[in-house]
């Protein structure tokens, strides 16, 4: 069958048209996205804005005539972080259903992090034994592990890319302190709870997902996506470490020019290394892969096996 998806996350909107058939890996068919930023269209009292809302109809408005072009049978619509927290989410989801027809579902962080973490384990399989996962969005960061296809822990932060550029980096780069202040907030909230994986112990094989992780990846030295998803990437956590210093230091612009990075989210680079750096500190990992699958696979992959059940 295929399946429109639309994923309304804290930087993109995103429609992924898919093939997708039980027993089979989600073919893409079709991709149609748009910047919206929800999570810096956020007003003091924690509200979208009426620009963030207007962006956001106007986008799944766009995205409904494009699932109709593409022939989707059906499209499952879901955001995450940016419509979870803010203030004014029900009249937000409201305003774009009466206006498109689209409800989209919120997801929780909980369920985030568990359907990212689907997607994962059916990339590296049975044989990544006790995984874990690591996936910075634009508002959120969530971690999960376990050894099956359901993660044992699952949970949400808020340590998105976009959130914390918007928090701290609103007016212009911050000073050595104010960095020092961030690193040190960033870690005190992913240790908080890290027990949560480390009772397990070390797992056998540790990944990350998400648009900021790939692009550190790339600025690391990993292949460029032109040459397909099956090429294996990492990210390295001594060659991160090295790399922070020199991303402070530069401007919007050099950050832009670097590989992998959009102008678009070359703001969001900085606090996006010290995040995954933080995660790779605290957890005693190395590196990490890099899964080409995330949330959205795991929504598509979860709607199969809920078909397969029914049928």
């Amino acid at each position: 069958m295929r399946l429109g998806v639309l994923d309304i996350g804290s930087n993109t909107g995103h429609l992924l048209v898919v093939d997708a058939h039980g027993g089979a890996a989600p073919l893409p068919a079709y991709s149609h996205k748009q910047p919206l930023r929800l999570a810096e269209h956020l007003d003091e009292q924690g509200a979208v804005s009426p620009t963030g809302v207007d962006a956001l109809t106007a986008f799944t408005a766009s995205a409904v005539q494009v699932a109709e072009d593409r022939g989707c049978e059906d499209m499952l619509a879901f955001a995450t972080s940016a419509v979870r927290d803010a203030r004014n989410s029900e009249a937000v989801l409201d305003h774009v259903h009466d206006r498109t027809g689209v409800r989209i579902e919120v997801l929780s962080g909980e369920d985030e992090a568990r359907l990212t973490f689907l997607a994962v384990r059916r990339w590296f399989g049975w044989s990544a034994g006790r995984l874990a996962v690591f996936d910075i969005g634009g508002g959120s960061l969530e971690i999960a592990g376990g050894p099956d296809e359901s993660p044992d822990v699952a949970w949400s932060l808020p340590l998105g890319a976009a959130r914390l550029a918007r928090q701290f980096f609103g007016g212009g780069p911050p000073d050595e302190d104010a960095i020092r202040g961030l690193r040190k907030q960033i870690r005190a909230e992913i240790a908080r709870d890290a027990g949560h994986l480390l009772r397990a112990g070390t797992p056998d094989h540790a990944a990350a997902t998400s648009k900021t992780f790939r692009s550190l990846a790339r600025i690391c030295g990993a292949a460029p996506s032109g040459e397909g998803p099956l090429v294996p990437r990492t990210l390295p956590r001594e060659e991160l470490s090295g790399w922070i210093p020199k991303l402070v230091a530069m401007t919007p612009p050099e950050l832009a020019d670097l590989p992998g990075v959009s102008p678009s989210r070359a703001h969001q680079i900085v606090p996006g290394a010290l995040v995954a750096e933080a995660c790779m500190d605290i957890f005693d990992l190395d590196g990490l892969e890099i899964c080409p699958w995330a949330l959205r696979e795991g929504v598509i992959l979860e709607r199969l096996d809920q078909l397969s059940v029914l049928g």
